[in-house]
């Protein structure tokens, strides 16, 4: 079955090329934007991956895998052939090097003749790969989205001063746990928006948090889970009780996850979201017992860049 994604991500791209407004943006390649977006997908009618482009799946999901693991060192994407990090990664190693200050100097090329030089970026990422000391330098990107999902810095307060704690938040152990013991509650959220630690980030985060929602499903909603499970479609599920299903541990639950986002790269960015957040979607509902229901974009700056703009009339079509 063939859900709606293609329909709203190219509703939201032709909205950007009829009502944006162009603006400057900080890589000063200009971009034509909108304001507030939204995409409601139901995860029942297939997994939102867009056809209407190629997508590549296996960085989306090791990028996420990368998230999930709390680290922040671009060292195992690029070890997997996962790109999408590498520009911020340089950018940073760029700036420092330029400044002309001898307190770099032990980071940049020899070139035989007393001269330095910055490495360019494919030897950047070489060194990331095989230099490790270089690799902690330079491959870590600051406090980014695994570091806040999985090890806020937590601040116990002794005598007025605010001092961190040896026990961060670990907010994704910490959701799986509410959705377990406490599946109603209104607090279902983690966040990677930490305004202490923003300047210390390559890239402060632009999907700054997420929120799920659960609900209990009618006695026909979960026959209908249970009878597609075990792949038999007889009356025998039919004839099943809540007690029944509860025997077999049979989800009771539906399970809802809602994504902010404060800036959109529509055309390259927010298809991988989608994925990345529809993933963690499924992940989420298989380790607490819950069905997969809505996936909810919401977005802030939604834009496309000057330079993307007759590819994404092309994707139009």
């Amino acid at each position: 079955m063939k859900n709606n994604t293609d329909k709203e991500y190219l509703r939201i791209v032709k909205d950007i090329l009829d009502n944006g407004k162009v603006k400057k943006d900080r890589t000063g390649t200009g971009t034509k934007s909108i304001f507030g977006t939204e995409m409601r997908i139901n995860m029942s009618e297939g997994f939102p991956l867009l056809t209407s482009k190629k997508m590549y799946t296996k960085g989306i999901i090791h990028e996420l895998i990368w998230f999930l693991n709390g680290d922040t060192n671009i060292k195992y994407l690029v070890d997997n052939n996962c790109n999408i990090w590498n520009g911020d990664a340089y950018r940073y190693y760029s700036q420092k090097c330029s400044a002309n200050s001898s307190e770099w100097n032990e980071w940049m090329r020899d070139n035989g003749d007393g001269t330095l030089s910055m490495y360019t970026k494919d030897e950047f990422i070489e060194k990331i790969k095989s230099d490790q000391e270089f690799c902690d330098k330079w491959g870590d990107l600051g406090p980014i989205y695994g570091s806040q999902w999985r090890s806020w810095t937590a601040y116990d307060h002794h005598n007025g001063i605010a001092e961190p704690t040896y026990k961060p938040v670990d907010q994704i152990s910490n959701l799986i746990n509410d959705l377990k013991n406490n599946p109603d509650s209104r607090r279902l959220m983690v966040t990677a928006w930490n305004p202490a630690e923003l300047s210390e980030m390559a890239l402060p985060p632009c999907h700054y948090g997420f929120q799920c929602y659960t609900f209990e499903m009618e006695l026909h909603e979960r026959q209908a889970v249970w009878s597609k499970s075990i792949n038999k479609h007889d009356t025998y599920a039919d004839k099943m009780t809540h007690e029944m299903l509860d025997a077999v541990d049979a989800p009771k639950r539906k399970l809802t996850l809602m994504w902010n986002q404060r800036s959109i790269d529509t055309f390259l960015g927010l298809p991988y979201n989608i994925t990345s957040y529809a993933i963690l979607l499924m992940l989420i509902a298989r380790e607490v017992n819950m069905v997969p229901h809505e996936l909810i974009y919401k977005g802030g700056d939604t834009h496309l860049y000057l330079n993307h703009i007759e590819q994404a009339k092309e994707q139009i079509g």
